[in-house]
């Protein structure tokens, strides 16, 4: 592959799978952000976010998944999603924050760097 010309070499291949996937997880956050604000997809311009945040996402997952092994893609985009929108509803809604539910995050995060870690 890093040999013939024009075709990039597997580490790059491999970075921007890892970028793809990044976004991906990002934009899970932002659908599911909004998705919370369109009120059961009774307003339109949050529901119109959301359905264009969630196109977006499975469509960078897919990308990933062309060279990332399934369960690491999908944890990993899964992971980012659940602490994303975990701190988006304390932070922008105001949901409570306790020990239990930091921990929780807390073990979320270490099992994504563990999964990142393993995929090598």
């Amino acid at each position: 592959m890093g040999n013939d010309p024009g075709r990039p070499d597997l580490i790059t291949v491999n970075a921007m799978s890892w970028i793809y996937l990044f976004l991906a997880g990002l934009l899970e956050i932002i659908w599911a952000s909004f998705m919370k604000q369109s009120a059961g997809f009774t307003r339109l311009v949050p529901s119109l976010i959301t359905a264009v945040a969630l196109i977006d996402s499975f469509v960078l997952l897919a990308l990933a998944m062309r060279t990332l092994p399934l369960g690491t893609a999908y944890t990993v985009w899964t992971g980012i999603g659940a602490v994303g929108a975990f701190l988006v509803g304390i932070w922008i809604f105001g949901e409570p924050v306790n020990a239990a539910r930091l921990i929780a995050a807390g073990l979320i995060v270490a099992g994504l760097l563990l999964m990142k870690l393993s995929s090598r």
